[in-house]
């Protein structure tokens, strides 16, 4: 499966990104297709050399199939070439510790027998055996 994705280059703490189009099963910094941009993240957000990008080349690579991961996704939407969906998790912004214990709570409440449920429930009369036919005196 082909994918578009970034490959880090620059040095330490100098990150610098390859735009490139990679089979899925190399390394992410390994061997590739072809480079179709660069994206510079130390740059200003609003300068021109941040993002570049060989758009017609990406087009191409798309029509043969290759997905684009999520970051180049979003350089794609910001070209105006792919719609990026937008993602929802309202989960995220609470704190760990507390989604730990809502789900344990959400968990005990699950496993509890509700009262409207035992009293709906009528109770079953214990069972007696009917007595036995005695046999007919010859």
């Amino acid at each position: 499966m082909l994918v578009i994705r970034l490959t880090r280059a620059g040095a330490k703490k100098r990150p610098q990104y390859r735009v490139v189009v990679a089979d899925s099963r190399f390394p992410r910094d390994g061997r590739f297709i072809e480079k179709v941009g660069t994206y510079n993240p130390m740059l200003p957000k609003d300068s021109k050399d941040r993002v570049n990008l060989e758009l017609e080349r990406i087009k191409h690579w798309i029509s043969k199939g290759a997905q684009p991961s999520d970051r180049v996704t979003r350089f794609l939407d910001a070209a105006g070439i792919m719609k990026r969906k937008p993602r929802n998790n309202p989960e995220k912004a609470i704190p760990r510790a507390e989604r730990a214990k809502e789900a344990e709570a959400a968990k005990e409440s699950a496993n509890a027998p509700k009262p409207a449920e035992a009293a709906a429930k009528p109770a079953e009369a214990p069972k007696t055996e009917a007595p036995a036919a005695e046999p007919a005196a010859s």
